[in-house]
């Protein structure tokens, strides 16, 4: 039998290109929502591959046609459908949004494009290019995209453009996408953020390129960190404020220490620890106006905030009698102290029960702050530590010492810094997320910033200051994460392949260090937290205490 002779130019899913061997791969299925920078992801420097990208604007009435018939064909396909079921709600997704992008096409915002989009690994051997491309695929289809190899079609895929975009291409070629959807596929950007002055926050995972970030570079200088224990985050946020300061000398950096962890740290830094314990030399008064700048008003209702968290059970009757005691206070001037509270509150009428309250802090487990502020805090870093609080009132020690952070932080000139730990403990509460939420809108004023240390973003989600708290952060990292919910995806516009990957972030007690996903403006960033011998060394020498999981 005589065999057919083969051109030795095109194996069944490639074809020859000079030298080397180019294995096309077809993007036949595109996901609903990708981030920008895609194209970095699934084809980072450090692989010998190329995207090929065609663009054929569509008329602008040709377009609007388009999404009326794609809108028609759901609304028709809905009607049809039974009630209920996924099918019907992807059908109403479908209809709404084809609605929804034909107003925008019809204001000019948007337009749509037709596209054809094919990825090309490339190698010296058949066998090479066909691992390669296996790589590529798998990167794609973790974020989501269909793929397919071109079965004897190599040649037509990887055939040069016509102008007009009339050339035989295979089937899953062409696309049609809108303004937002083609700048997704731009590759015409570094997805590595080299900020000048930044620190370096994280490694990319796809090719260690080095993420550097400068907090006081824009509008706001907070940043968060999440995730579950052992995932590294007190570590992160030790080696954020080591390499702020190795940075910039002249940052101010306070630390919110409600376990105790970074009081080494901050010692070895050249900083003091102002420990709050009934057995401490320090003390910060709740009550202490000054921390407001004269404000008394404010002072009054931060008061209120403070010792709601302390008493969930007052009434609104109880909180306006504080608030009228107060101000009786404060019109006579000085620092008040909860004695002379008490006693204002006892004189006024129905004030027995708020009374009984307050007297835990003058002769229960909180007398230690019935007195005025006596504190040394001049000059840092500073470390606040809450250690010997109960559980039970971590969260109002918590909101009492972050005011008078604030008020220091009104007081003193220069880039500060203050590191808070623990911070869903403020989220949970309407009033103390409330105080949070206008920290952070406000620090930047007096040229600082926060970085928020918290187990889970729900914590934040769960409250309308908390959500507002979350969109003023310049940055997120989140670690690893039990899970990640559906409000959590949408808040922070996740794709389903990162929800999916958090909870599988490598820990550090895994592999030597964390892994985590960067959210920095419209950039989402898989990042490891890795540590120079020189910070490890420092941090691990501060004492077990400041040397959280994870170097």
């Amino acid at each position: 039998m005589s065999e057919t002779p083969v051109d030795p130019a095109e194996g069944p899913t490639t074809v020859r290109r000079g030298s080397g061997v180019d294995a096309p791969l077809l993007l036949d299925r595109l996901a609903a929502e990708v981030p920008f920078g895609l194209v970095g992801r699934i084809l980072p420097t450090s692989l010998k591959a190329e995207l090929r990208l065609q663009l054929h604007p569509l008329d602008h009435s040709r377009a609007l046609e388009l999404l009326r018939d794609a809108g028609l064909v759901a609304d028709t396909e809905l009607a049809s459908s039974g009630s209920g079921g996924a099918v019907v709600a992807e059908l109403e997704h479908e209809s709404a949004s084809a609605r929804d992008l034909s107003a925008r096409v019809a204001r000019r915002e948007q337009e749509l494009y037709r596209v054809g989009l094919s990825l090309h690994a490339l190698a010296p051997s058949p066998r090479r290019a066909e691992r390669l491309r296996s790589e590529v695929a798998r990167r794609a289809e973790a974020l989501g995209l269909g793929t397919r190899r071109p079965l004897y079609e190599a040649s037509l895929a990887s055939a040069p453009p016509s102008l007009d975009g009339d050339e035989p291409r295979p089937a899953g070629y062409w696309h049609t996408l809108h303004s937002d959807g083609v700048a997704a596929f731009f590759p015409f950007q570094d997805e590595a953020i080299c900020e000048p002055g930044g620190v370096l926050v994280g490694l990319l995972l796809d090719d260690a390129a080095p993420v550097f970030l400068d907090r006081f570079a824009h509008a706001s200088h907070s940043w968060g960190v999440f995730g579950t224990t052992g995932s590294g985050k007190s570590f992160f946020a030790a080696l954020t404020a080591l390499r702020t300061l190795w940075t910039r000398p002249d940052v101010d950096l306070t630390v919110l220490d409600p376990l105790g962890e970074f009081g080494p740290l901050v010692e070895r830094l050249g900083g003091h620890v102002v420990r709050l314990a009934p057995d401490g030399d320090s003390r910060l008064n709740p009550l202490d106006p000054s921390t407001t700048g004269g404000d008394l008003d404010e002072k009054s209702a931060r008061a209120a905030v403070f010792l709601r968290t302390l008493f969930p059970s007052v009434t609104d009757d109880d909180l306006a009698r504080l608030d009228a005691s107060l101000r009786v206070l404060f019109d006579r001037g000085g620092e008040p102290t909860f004695a002379d509270l008490a006693r204002v509150v006892a004189d006024r009428p129905g004030g027995e029960r708020l009374a009984t309250l307050l007297e835990v802090f003058r002769v229960g487990s909180l007398r230690y702050l019935n007195g005025r502020t006596r504190v040394d805090w001049e000059t840092g870093p500073i470390a606040i530590d809450l250690s010997g609080a109960t559980d039970d009132q971590l969260a109002f020690h918590l909101a009492y010492t972050l005011d008078a952070v604030y008020g220091r932080l009104r007081r003193r000139s220069g880039p500060k810094l203050v590191l808070v730990d623990e911070a869903h403990l403020l989220a949970r509460d309407p009033a103390t997320a409330a105080f949070l939420d206008r920290v952070v809108r406000h620090v930047r004023h007096f040229d600082a910033g926060l970085l928020l240390v918290s187990q889970n973003p729900d914590d934040f989600l769960a409250t309308e200051h908390g959500r507002s708290l979350l969109r003023n952060l310049r940055a997120s990292v989140f670690l690893r994460l039990p899970e990640v919910s559906p409000a959590a995806r949408e808040f922070f516009h996740l794709t389903d392949a990162e929800a999916e990957w958090l909870p599988r972030a490598r820990l550090p007690r895994e592999a030597g260090y964390s892994e985590g996903l960067l959210r920095h403006g419209p950039a989402h960033l898989p990042l490891a937290i890795v540590a120079s011998t020189a910070e490890y060394d420092l941090l691990a020498s501060a004492g077990r205490e400041s040397r959280p999981s994870g170097a």
